[in-house]
């Protein structure tokens, strides 16, 4: 007889605070036969915070494309398996995305735990255009790839949202003020964590607040394009308006 066909559930876990844990999260540790998450340690963590013991295999970006088709094979034996990450939405700049293709072609089923990601909630809070928006994932590390990658970003019509890291935040600012001028911008520290920061305002007032310091947590940056380029405009016309 054959085995009936397991379930992959994708689970959003907090992002910071612990009672963004839902209660659908929770039953679906509770029912899984198996968690895949990036550190065994810290979803170890979570899942006793939850009153949860399972067993867990670390499912990361380096060992990805060797443990999607062993996870594919228990859940063609019948394994219900959690695919979680170390914070958010798996799959959203997070390991995942492999997994889930492939087991989708195997047609198996496949069921999404919603609940925290960063992305959405930089953008709530942002004050920023939500209508049409544009995540991309975390800015290139090499310069020469940050300007051309920003300079793309002019020509959008949707908010831009992307992620940044503690190392790098100051020369992305710089960068950016360097090819949009001084655009109003939004910036995400440490969401729904103690020392949560939402700081909205010119390049040149944001820059340098971590200048000199050590910034720690993990950031997204949002962007409205046309409202840089709106700006831009503006300021031509008044300039031809005073040749005249």
């Amino acid at each position: 007889m054959t085995a009936p066909a397991g379930v992959l559930y994708v689970v959003a876990t907090p992002i910071g605070n612990l009672g963004d844990l839902s209660a659908r999260a929770i039953e679906t540790f509770k029912a899984c036969d198996l968690v895949a998450c990036e550190d065994t340690r810290h979803t170890g963590q979570l899942l006793t915070h939850c009153g949860v013991r399972k067993p867990m295999v670390s499912y990361h970006d380096h060992s990805e494309r060797q443990k999607a088709p062993q996870l594919v094979e228990k859940l063609k034996e019948g394994a219900k398996i959690a695919l979680v990450s170390d914070a958010g939405t798996p799959g959203i700049a997070d390991p995942g995305y492999r997994l889930v293709k492939a087991a989708a072609e195997a047609g198996i089923r496949i069921e999404a735990v919603a609940g925290p990601s960063a992305v959405i909630a930089a953008l709530s809070v942002s004050g920023l255009a939500t209508d049409k928006f544009a995540f991309e994932g975390f800015a290139p590390v090499k310069s020469g790839q940050k300007r051309a990658r920003i300079e793309a970003w002019k020509n959008e019509t949707r908010t831009i949202v992307f992620y940044e890291s503690p190392h790098r935040i100051q020369k992305t600012l710089a960068a950016m003020r360097e090819v949009l001028g001084d655009a109003h911008v939004v910036v995400c520290r440490e969401l729904t964590k103690k020392f949560e920061e939402v700081v909205r305002g010119r390049l040149s007032e944001i820059e340098p607040r971590w200048a000199g310091k050590k910034a720690l947590g993990e950031f997204v940056v949002l962007f409205d394009p046309r409202a840089v380029r709106g700006e831009a405009e503006a300021a031509e016309s008044a300039g031809e308006d005073e040749g005249d």
